[in-house]
């Protein structure tokens, strides 16, 4: 169950900001994440109700390194026994970016996305495909700028049909073309028309791959009007683009609350879904970026602690929000290593203790109570996927914002 007496902390490492009364967020995620489950039974039947999985994407980047063979044995079976008990679901870090794949004509390197691919379906673990096109132009291999119009528009459709016929049904959603508002190499060559181009090849090879846009600077306010402006245009042309991913790296010692909370109002008044797709705390902007040997405090790791709980309690707590997937959860594979919620020794820091008593205490449903005289049970449950136990006799329920009250019966 929500604890209602939890306490909103200051949100930085350095100073104090003021952030939304726990009561508010509280009742917000009662009202936009729970449901409940009644169990129909003997009277006086002892009832059992354990999650198993949130329906709410809690996830992290999978960096290339454990699936490449780079990484040694050891290291790789502890980033993925971590990965497995800390995140529902992935995102490729690296693996699937063209530069990445295709460093040079011809020669595609698909291994790593198919080794990525067959453990997170094996453990049952949605991905995100990131992604499929990056126009930012220092991240366009030299020989696809060596093209005429006419060729590049070529291999564009190329690329898209190529990804999305190879990995048909396997990505639960894609990022289109990666970070548009800040530059837009094809759209420069080619037109203004060009992104929805790009998602008709993908949907021609693929009807249902779910295609997104993804860019950075947004939940902190500063290119929030660009990107809506973008997500409108797009709306107008009709391009199928379904969902909104917003980077959370540009947070700096600390975040604005206000301003998180302003920009995710606005992104759901254009009514598609939204994920928080890169997060690190500390981020971008903070005065340990590119320092990768500098080390937090004491008293700075319980600040960062704090700050992951309060940003996290402010998106679950959001209805438009479907999600948060972290840019890295280890120091051996993360571009910001002090937003790591372990240490490069696998030693767990208070971050890493403070969100997993987010996911799996405060927002766990673990359950035991009997039926009434009648026979009936109702027990409050977030959102996912449940075991529901009588007399030794287990179900599994599915709660959904779709459906978020189900009926089982034991008689």
């Amino acid at each position: 169950m929500i604890h209602s007496n939890v306490v909103i902390h200051a949100v930085v490492l350095f100073a104090s900001v003021s952030v939304a009364p726990a009561a508010d967020l509280d009742a917000a995620i009662r009202e936009h994440r729970m449901g409940a489950i009644t169990v129909e039974a003997a009277p006086g039947a002892e009832v059992r109700v354990e999650q198993i999985r949130h329906e709410f994407w809690f996830g992290a980047a999978l960096s290339n390194s454990p699936f490449s063979g780079r990484l040694s044995p050891d290291d790789t079976r502890r980033y993925k026994e971590t990965f497995l008990a800390n995140f529902n679901a992935a995102v490729t870090e690296n693996a699937l970016k063209w530069h990445d794949m295709e460093p040079r004509r011809g020669q595609v390197n698909y291994a790593t996305v198919d080794a990525i691919l067959e453990w997170t379906q094996a453990h049952d673990i949605p991905l995100r495909g990131h992604n499929i096109f990056w126009g930012i132009p220092n991240r366009v291999q030299p020989w696809v700028k060596e093209l005429s119009d006419a060729d590049l528009r070529q291999v564009l459709q190329d690329r898209a049909t190529t990804i999305a016929a190879r990995y048909k049904g396997r990505f639960a959603e894609y990022d289109l073309n990666n970070e548009m508002i800040h530059a837009n190499y094809y759209e420069d060559r080619l037109g203004p028309e060009i992104t929805k181009q790009m998602a008709s090849w993908v949907k021609s090879a693929d009807p249902d791959a779910v295609l997104y846009l993804n860019d950075y600077d947004i939940l902190t306010g500063r290119r929030l009007d660009d990107y809506l402006k973008q997500i409108r245009t797009l709306q107008a042309q009709q391009a199928a683009i379904e969902g909104i991913g917003v980077q959370g790296h540009l947070h700096g010692d600390s975040f604005d609350p206000q301003a998180l909370r302003r920009a995710l109002d606005a992104l759901a008044r254009t009514g598609l879904p939204v994920r928080i797709t890169e997060f690190n705390f500390p981020g971008q902007r903070s005065s340990v970026y590119g320092k990768r040997d500098a080390r937090l405090t004491d008293e700075q790791e319980q600040a960062k602690a704090r700050a992951i709980t309060d940003y996290y309690r402010i998106c679950f707590a959001h209805p438009a929000v479907e999600g948060i997937l972290m840019w890295g959860f280890w120091e051996g594979a993360n571009w910001i290593a002090q937003s790591s919620l372990y240490r490069r020794d696998w030693t767990a820091t208070p971050a890493a203790d403070a969100y997993r008593d987010l996911i799996y205490n405060q927002w766990w449903t673990n359950a035991k109570t009997t039926t009434d005289a009648g026979g009936r049970a109702i027990i409050p449950a977030f959102l996912g996927k449940h075991s529901v136990t009588v007399n030794n006799q287990s179900r599994i329920v599915h709660l959904t914002r779709a459906n978020k009250s189900q009926t089982v019966s034991f008689k």
